[in-house]
């Protein structure tokens, strides 16, 4: 493998302060309006399950758990940290437990957000033996062949919630594709770095001109609605607090919550190493992954315990890293300081939920592809040999779970069902093989190529 040839065009921007401080207050609304779709949809998800989560509430704890993050890594990673997917299938089980079943929405939502405190102290746990047991050692079972693979589950797990979102509309969501494409490959200057919020602001003109004209869209259930809605917006007020709630704890939703965090923590470990090949750092061993995994850990539980969802590192946003091209740290806390600001207007959250789902499904197109990608880049940059049997069986292994146990893995335990998701299941068979088959050949924190620093290892 050669040395990689750059161009004056083509050079990341680690210091967003050369461009100016406008360019950067621009970036970080890009990063901002990236998480926003995916962030608040959780909240609207759990909130149809019976369960009440409070959008702004979501935005608040996403802001102030991305500066918490960034302080636990010293400043140094490119993260935000957005509404954990994972937890969706726990949420749904709590409202559905014997147990509470003459609670009303808000006490089954206070067990299961207590549920999501002790999944949070989990990653603590993970902390402290990476800690005492060395990082090199704990990656030792988490190989490129292993976190490569589930990197690249991320964003094909994904896939479906683009998909279904852009055929609500195809043609607005082939409009928010086309912006960006053409805005990152033939912009110039600061187009080329804001293609996500070009892609956002400009197909959204296009629908309210549309839905002026009488344009429709479907609903998931297949009927005829109109493009956009804005009743929301007419109702709501300028200013208002969050409402904030306080988690409580019972055996039974912790028993549903707290194993989703092995799939949490395998995620963050993947999102880790994707954040690290994009922007040529090695984050694993500097802040530290323990450190990485404190933030987001001690982000989840201080959330769930006063009313928000869990939180995790946003593969979306490591898209627009990609995309951008601009890498630093600073940007990502601009978009924090924009959410918990917005987290105080109900009337500016109803505006971008006013947002057509075609729009983020085209958006989404562009990013999940994107976080495939970098997993698929994370193998090749590490040159795992898959011509070497014992990586082909691993990589096949992982692929094969995490899409073909779609609906996850339950079983029961008491009076709780417990659900194992499919990257929970593919993370425990690669990590499990990993360690059982011989052969290995990996040696973590070399680099596979002169002057490299952001490769994990060597195959």
């Amino acid at each position: 493998m050669g040395k990689k040839t750059t161009t004056p065009g083509n050079e990341p921007i680690r210091d967003a302060r050369t461009l100016g401080i406008p360019k950067m207050l621009i970036l970080g609304l890009q990063h901002m309006f990236a998480m926003f779709g995916a962030t608040v949809l959780v909240p609207i998800l759990v909130t149809s399950y019976g369960l009440p989560l409070s959008i702004q509430t979501t935005l608040f704890f996403a802001g102030i758990g991305t500066l918490f993050f960034h302080v636990c890594t010293r400043m140094k990673v490119p993260a935000f940290l957005g509404s954990s997917f994972a937890f969706l299938g726990g949420f749904q089980a709590v409202a559905e437990l014997p147990a509470y079943a003459g609670m009303s929405g808000e006490e089954k939502l206070a067990y299961a957000l207590g549920g999501v405190v002790v999944a949070g102290l989990l990653y603590l746990v993970l902390a402290a033996i990476i800690k005492l047991a060395g990082v090199k050692r704990v990656m030792r079972f988490l190989p490129p062949v292993v976190t490569g693979p589930i990197i690249i589950l991320i964003g094909l797990n994904l896939a479906p919630s683009a998909v279904n979102n852009a055929k609500t509309c195809w043609w607005l969501a082939l409009v928010a594709m086309a912006i960006i494409i053409v805005a990152n490959i033939w912009g110039k200057g600061m187009i080329k770095i804001i293609p996500i919020l070009l892609g956002v602001v400009g197909s959204y003109i296009v629908a309210v001109i549309a839905n002026a004209c009488g344009a429709t869209a479907l609903d998931a259930a297949g009927n005829v609605i109109p493009l956009m809605d804005f009743s929301a917006v007419a109702a709501s007020q300028i200013v208002g607090l969050q409402p904030f709630s306080i988690a409580k704890f019972d055996v039974n939703s912790i028993l549903v919550m707290a194993p989703i965090a092995i799939a949490a923590m395998m995620e963050h470990i993947g999102d880790m190493s994707a954040i690290s090949a994009t922007v040529g750092r090695n984050f694993i061993e500097d802040p530290g992954l323990h450190r990485t995994l404190i933030g987001d850990g001690i982000a989840t539980s201080l959330s769930a315990f006063f009313g928000g969802p869990a939180n995790t590192t946003y593969g979306e946003n490591t898209g627009v890293l990609v995309l951008s091209r601009v890498y630093d740290p600073r940007v990502i806390r601009l978009a924090a300081l924009y959410a918990v600001i917005l987290s105080f207007s109900p009337a500016f959250a109803a505006i971008v939920n006013s947002i057509p789902t075609a729009i983020i499904g085209g958006v989404s197109f562009i990013l999940y592809g994107m976080i495939s990608a970098i997993g698929v880049r994370n193998v090749v940059e590490n040159r795992v040999d898959f011509t070497n049997s014992r990586n082909l069986i691993i990589a096949a292994v992982i692929l094969v779970c995490g899409l073909g146990f779609s609906g996850g893995l339950t079983f029961t335990v008491g009076e709780a069902h417990v659900t194992l998701t499919s990257l929970a299941i593919a993370a425990i068979a690669g990590i499990v093989l990993n360690a059982i088959l011989p052969g290995k050949d990996y040696v973590f924190g070399t680099d596979v190529t002169e002057g490299r620093s952001g490769d994990m290892g060597r195959y």
